[in-house]
């Protein structure tokens, strides 16, 4: 492996770079956008039973806000329980979306690597190419030795596409986590305006 990175060249050392990166970035998303740290079994019906018994302290709204990123959207509602639904409404999209903000960190550097994988790996390879053509004898050349060149060159477009394909499908697959996530967020905030409200039991 070490042998084929040193035949292809400086440029393959971006793509190296870049792939440890995206490594890091999904192994990152994967823990931290799991559906039991995001939304909790049960947290909208445990605040519900609560306030059934009391007035929300600043206690149990801390309590709610550290629990989960659905907590921190929930506890925007409960600090402006007292106020009006459309007030409290407002309070909860826009927790809601500075949670959805924090949800998609580095999805973005993510789907970079991706769309600029494989154009890092085919610039590799042109450069490859031009230093093969570039060392060729005037008078002649040896056709197995060029074909080992044009071989070794294209390593770097096979590697940029073996750093790409992983990293669009992580990238599609966490962008439909986080929206998915996002709808059941706001739906269970809402559950819990209506209730405040007297609109559901």
């Amino acid at each position: 492996m070490f042998a084929i990175i040193q035949a292809a060249g400086w440029p393959i050392w971006p793509l190296l770079f870049a792939s440890i990166v995206a490594t890091a970035l999904i192994i990152e998303r994967l823990i931290t956008l799991r559906r039991q740290r995001i939304l909790p079994d049960g947290l909208v019906d445990k605040v519900v039973g609560e306030l059934r018994q009391a007035a929300p302290t600043p206690e149990m709204i801390n309590r709610v806000a550290l629990s989960s990123p659905l907590g921190r959207v929930l506890a925007a509602g409960l600090r402006n329980i007292r106020s009006s639904r459309e007030i409290m409404k407002e309070s909860i999209e826009e927790s809601g979306r500075a949670v959805s903000h924090d949800l998609e960190r580095f999805l973005t550097t993510l789907g970079t690597i991706a769309s600029i994988s494989p154009l890092m790996g085919l610039f590799g390879t042109v450069v490859g190419m031009i230093e093969i053509f570039g060392s060729q004898a005037p008078g002649g050349s040896n056709p197995q030795q060029l074909a080992h060149g044009i071989s070794i060159a294209l390593y770097n477009t096979g590697f940029g596409l073996v750093i790409a394909i992983p990293s669009m499908i992580f990238w599609r697959h966490f962008r439909s986590t986080v929206d998915g996530m996002v709808i059941e967020m706001e739906q269970q905030a809402i559950r819990l305006v209506e209730v405040v409200h007297g609109d559901r039991r």
